[in-house]
């Protein structure tokens, strides 16, 4: 059987929001088996692949280890030879700064097929999306695109008496940008603006001159950056809607009026330096962090959504996968006699999943529940038995086991309980407390939990390149599975620790933590409120006061 042939599409993801994709790149991240992508990708694009997609992060970042290029070809040459429909996605346009040459040259060399996808450039997108046009009849006939990420190889003086210049990868070089077009004779009043993360919620810009510009961006971080010098900028308070220009925070002169900065007005002074609103000029909270995800096989990303809001980039990594029991003898016998039991007590959502799904195999429903008040632990596991139309009769106000015996409802002497739980235990303490209260726990096998065989290629070379900020932990079987995965994938004398040296260590309330000090020998980051929307903030205050 002849094995398919594979192929790789390069192709541009534009500047950054899913709505500058064209159609045909989105149709191909809609296909594609295998995505390998650079580190300006904006992380909501990465949503557009197929579940079973492979996602392979190769960004280069500066100050972190970085992917060479000779492995990224190694890659696309990989799973094209192994038939597989590869798209190598570079932000904005592939051939314009992409640094794609070496790639093409490796696919012709080992016969591989391959597309170019052209993409839209963020040179084009970020001076519009400012409503700065780079052409105009009077102001600019003629514009150069150029790269900063070697001032010191270019033509300055050539350079300088061009009307417009757009400048990629030049935020570190601001200084010398301005020293060498000032020296070769362009005036300190030449306007310049700078349009951060163009094209997506991050969306920051700074109009000034020149002469003033590195005063009003001191000590700012201004990568990844599209700067655009020449007259043309003075246009943008033309051209924009007027509720836009109206949001931008103007620094006045003394003595200078509000009307006198509107367009039209033959009194306009030369643009003092400004921050638009034009998307809003706040950064994400969590914006340039790289987040891992440790979580169930097959669970909702919700989690990984909320953060992906928040401007983090984010890796998910399943350790833990959730199975029926070795064996169903002991809840099936306990379902066969529910009207025994005065409460039934969840802590899970997966406990509540398997023992609902059991009760129907046994042709129940929520009727055979009757008689039986139900405590729950949290408000997600309140959600889920929501979802088989049933209330909680009690949920503690703390979202932690613990707290459910020291607040519950009612005397527990003589009480009979069911608790439905993982098969390998747990909640020694919880089945303790409420058998000192006189209560008489019966603990029957809801469902098991066990380690996944593999780490995914994406998470794995995050961890082995150490470009995490910060790590997820919302159980402590995640915490115990996740060490056993990275010794799986590293050497027997692996220091878990100090392989995580800088990278914050996030958990969901104190067993997790308890766990996480264990293991790692601290948190960094714990939530206030037990639930992963009380994680989402800790994390998001976590990086507010770093």
């Amino acid at each position: 059987m002849t094995q398919e042939r594979g192929k790789v599409y390069l192709v541009g993801a534009g500047p950054g929001d899913v709505a500058y994709l064209t159609v045909k790149a989105y149709n191909l991240l809609a296909a594609a088996q295998v995505l390998v992508y650079d580190a300006l990708v904006d992380a909501q694009l990465l949503q557009c692949v197929p579940p079973d997609c492979l996602k392979l992060d190769v960004g280069k970042r500066a100050g972190k280890p970085s992917t060479t290029q000779a492995q990224i070809n190694k890659l696309l040459v990989k799973h094209c030879q192994q038939g597989k429909q590869v798209v190598r996605l570079k932000s904005g346009d592939p051939l314009i700064f992409g640094r794609c040459t070496s790639e093409i040259e490796a696919l012709k060399a080992s016969g591989c097929n391959f597309e170019l996808v052209p993409g839209i450039s963020s040179a084009l997108a970020a001076p519009l999306l400012a409503g700065i046009p780079l052409t105009d009849p009077v102001l600019s006939r003629t514009f150069a695109v150029l790269t900063a990420h070697e001032p010191e190889v270019l033509d300055w003086e050539a350079l300088s008496r061009l009307e417009t210049l757009v400048i990629l990868m030049g935020g570190q070089h601001l200084p010398e940008i301005v020293h060498q077009l000032m020296r070769h004779g362009r005036s300190p009043l030449t306007p310049i603006a700078i349009i951060r993360w163009a094209g997506t919620p991050r969306q920051q810009i700074w109009t000034a001159q020149l002469g003033n510009i590195l005063e009003q961006t001191t000590e700012l971080s201004l990568s990844p950056a599209v700067i655009v010098i020449g007259e043309v900028v003075g246009l943008r308070k033309y051209l924009q809607p007027e509720n836009i220009y109206l949001n931008e925070i103007i620094r006045q002169e003394p003595g200078e009026t509000h009307s006198q900065l509107l367009p039209g007005n033959e009194s306009t002074p030369t643009p003092q330096p400004m921050l638009s609103n034009f998307p809003p000029s706040s950064p994400l909270p969590l914006t340039g962090k790289t987040i891992l995800v440790t979580r169930s096989v097959g669970q909702s990303s919700q989690f990984s959504d909320r953060l992906i809001a928040s401007g983090a980039t984010v890796i998910e990594m399943p350790t833990l996968e959730i199975g029926p029991p070795s064996s169903w003898e002991a809840l099936d016998n306990a379902i066969a006699h529910l009207s025994d039991f005065d409460w039934l007590i969840l802590t899970s959502t997966n406990g509540i999943d398997y023992f609902f799904e059991r009760l129907i195999a046994q042709g129940k429903d929520t009727r055979a529940l009757a008689g039986i008040k139900i405590a729950v632990v949290g408000e997600k596991t309140a959600h889920s038995l929501k979802q088989h139309s049933l209330q909680p009769d009690f949920i503690p106000p703390n979202f932690i086991a613990d707290s459910l015996v020291e607040n519950f409802p009612e005397k527990l002497d003589a009480k009979k309980v069911l608790f439905p739980r993982v098969e390998s235990g747990g909640r020694e303490v919880l089945v303790k407390e409420l058998t000192l209260k006189g209560a008489k726990v019966i603990e029957v096998a809801a469902y098991q939990s066990c380690c996944p065989i593999g780490i995914p290629p994406e998470a794995e070379l995050a961890l082995q390149n150490r470009k995490l900020d910060v790590i997820t932990f919302a159980s402590s079987k995640t915490v115990q599975f996740f060490c056993q995965l990275t010794n799986n994938i590293f050497s027997s004398n692996f220091d878990i620790s100090q392989f995580l040296e800088g990278v914050s260590i996030a958990s969901i309330g104190p067993q997790t933590s308890k766990t996480c000090h264990v293991l790692f020998g601290r948190v960094d980051i714990e939530a206030e409120e037990y639930t992963l929307d009380g994680l989402t903030q800790a994390i998001i205050t976590w990086a507010t006061n770093s």
